[in-house]
C-alpha cells in the first residue's frame, strides 16, 4: 500500500492550542483533542454550571466535526471526564440533544483535576472517517451500532463498529440480571467487568483475544496488582496493550471500570468479511522500554496502540528523578523507543493521553513536549489524577498511525 498520510486540522470555531491539533485523521478514524468548556470567541470558560459547560464542550466538538465535513452522528466513542461524578444525569440531559440517531459508545469517569481551573467537564471524541486519508479512496462505510442482551443496559451503545475496529462502552461491574454492582471487592468487580466485555464480544462474533487495548480505571490505584492478576486469567496467551488510570470516582460508586478497543476484521459495509484474512493482531515488546506484564504496543490494521508509559528507566525498571521535567522526558523517551522499535517515528503519533499527579505541572510538561515532534502535533487529552502507579508524577500513552497495516 502507498504511504497513508495523517491529516491534521484546526478550525477557528473551536478553541486552539499551541500544544495539540484539534483533530488528526488517519485511515478511517479522526482522533480529537479533548474539549474543555471554553468559548472560542473569548477564550474563557462559559458562565453557568455543569449543563452549560457540557453544552459548550459538545458545541466545540460539533464545530470541529462540521469543519471536516462530518456530523455528530459520525462519532463512535466519547469519553467524559467529570470533576463530580454526581453530574452524570445533568450531562446526559444535554448529551442526548447532540445526536439524532443511535448514541455512540461512552466512558464516564471522575478525575482529580482538569487542565483549566473552573472546568467541571472535559470530553474526548473518536469520529468515523469514511473518506480515509491520502491516498486511500473514499468508502461509504456504515457504522454498525449493537447492544448485547447479556451485558448491562445503558443510554449509550454497547458497541459501535466502524471499518476494522469495534469500540466498546466502558464496562462497570454490574450484574446484567440485577442491574446492580456485584458483591465482593475489586477482584470480583474486575471479573464482572471482563465478563460483561466478553458477553458483548461474543454477541458480535468476537473473542477476548480480539482486544487490542484495555484502559483500567481504578478508584484505588493500589488495587492494580489484583486487577492485573484477574486480567491475566482472561488473557492467558496474548496480552493487549494497557493503561491504568486513577479515578476519583466511578459511576455507581464502582471500584473499577474497564474500557476496550477491539479488532474487527470483518469491517463494516461495504467492506468485505474476507478482508480479515489480511489483518492480524501484532503485539510487540522492546528491550528499550520498561518491562511490564502486558504488550508495549499492539498493531492492528492502520493503528498501533501503545501502553501507558511510566517514567521508568528500561535498564533497571526504576523511576527516574524526582522532578516533572525528568519524568516527562523519560515517559516520552520510552514511547519513542517503542515507536522506533516498530519502525515508526514520533510524528506518526495521532493521539497522546497524559495523566498528571499535579495538574499545575502542565506548563513544565509543555516545555519539553513539543521537542519530541518535528511536524504537526498530535491530538491530546490531559487529566489530573490523585495517584499514578509507582508513585510517578506522570504517565503517557499514545495511538500511532500504521500505514503498513498488519501482515497477512
Amino acid at each position: 500500500m502507498s504511504e497513508i498520510k495523517k491529516n491534521s486540522r484546526n478550525t477557528e470555531n473551536a478553541p486552539k492550542s499551541p500544544f495539540s491539533t484539534q483533530t488528526v485523521a488517519f485511515s478511517h478514524y479522526n482522533n480529537f483533542s479533548a474539549q474543555l468548556p471554553i468559548d472560542p470567541k473569548t477564550g474563557e470558560i462559559v458562565s453557568g454550571g455543569i449543563k452549560e459547560q457540557a453544552k459548550q464542550c459538545l458545541t466545540n466538538i460539533q464545530a470541529i466535526v462540521e469543519s471536516i465535513g462530518h456530523v455528530m452522528d459520525d462519532a463512535v466513542k466519547l469519553t467524559v471526564f467529570l470533576k463530580n461524578i454526581s453530574d452524570i444525569e445533568a450531562v446526559d440531559e444535554v448529551y442526548k440533544t447532540f445526536f439524532k440517531s443511535n448514541l455512540p459508545t461512552r466512558t464516564t469517569v471522575a478525575v482529580e483535576a482538569l487542565p483549566l481551573d473552573g472546568a467541571l467537564i472535559q470530553i474526548d471524541t473518536l469520529i468515523s472517517n469514511g473518506e480515509g486519508t491520502t491516498p486511500q479512496k473514499a468508502l461509504d462505510l456504515v457504522k454498525v451500532t449493537r447492544n448485547a442482551e447479556n451485558a448491562p443496559k445503558s443510554i449509550h451503545a454497547h458497541n459501535v463498529a466502524f471499518s476494522h475496529y469495534s469500540n466498546i462502552s466502558a464496562q462497570l461491574p454490574i450484574d446484567p440480571q440485577s442491574g446492580k454492582i456485584v458483591a465482593g471487592g475489586v477482584k470480583e468487580q474486575t471479573e464482572q467487568c471482563l465478563e460483561n466485555i466478553k458477553a458483548i464480544l461474543e454477541s458480535i462474533g468476537h473473542v477476548m483475544n480480539d482486544v487490542v487495548k484495555t484502559t483500567v480505571f481504578l478508584k484505588d490505584i493500589s488495587d492494580a496488582e489484583v486487577v492485573n492478576e484477574v486480567l491475566a486469567k482472561f488473557f492467558p496467551n496474548y496480552v493487549p496493550a494497557r493503561t491504568i488510570v486513577s479515578a476519583s470516582a466511578l459511576p455507581m460508586d464502582a471500584l473499577v471500570q474497564i474500557d476496550t478497543a477491539v479488532s474487527h476484521g470483518d469491517g463494516t459495509p461495504p467492506q468485505l468479511p474476507e478482508d480479515a484474512r489480511f489483518l492480524v493482531i501484532e503485539a510487540n515488546n522492546t528491550e528499550n522500554a520498561p518491562k511490564v506484564p502486558y504488550s508495549h504496543t499492539v498493531a492492528y490494521s492502520h493503528y498501533n496502540h501503545i501502553s501507558g508509559q511510566l517514567p521508568l528507566v528500561p535498564e533497571n525498571n526504576q523511576i527516574v528523578g524526582s522532578g516533572i521535567k525528568e519524568q516527562a522526558t523519560q515517559c516520552l523517551n520510552n514511547i519513542k523507543a517503542i515507536v522506533e522499535s516498530i519502525d515508526h517515528k514520533m510524528d506518526d503519533i495521532v493521539k497522546i493521553n497524559i495523566q498528571l499527579k499535579n495538574i499545575e505541572d502542565l506548563d513544565a510538561v509543555n516545555e519539553i513536549y513539543t521537542s519530541f515532534f518535528s511536524g504537526d502535533l498530535p491530538a491530546r487529552t490531559i487529566i489530573g489524577v490523585s495517584a499514578i502507579p509507582v508513585d510517578a508524577l506522570i504517565q503517557v500513552d499514545a495511538v500511532v498511525s500504521n500505514s503498513e497495516g498488519t501482515p497477512a
